[in-house]
């Protein structure tokens, strides 16, 4: 046991990859209309529908201090 480099591991090919490839990724990137369209929906449409949801529920359920028999809904 005594002398080992026990902490040296031999590097997987793939991980390798990977990482180059994730660390590359910006010099290889290009818009297409596949990566515009999952951008848009991404970045305008789901924070859009949530925030749409969120303003249509705000206050309209309280779910502090209610007891048995209380309703939830305060509308």
């Amino acid at each position: 046991m005594a002398g080992l480099d026990h902490y040296k591991m031999a590097m997987d090919p793939a991980l390798v990859k990977l990482g180059n490839m994730t660390t590359n990724r910006y010099k290889y990137f290009r818009w297409t209309k596949r990566t515009a369209g999952v951008t848009l929906i991404y970045a305008v449409i789901v924070p859009g529908i949530i925030g749409t949801l969120a303003y249509w529920n705000d206050g309209l359920w309280d779910f502090r201090a209610k007891r048995k028999g209380d309703i939830i809904r305060e509308r």
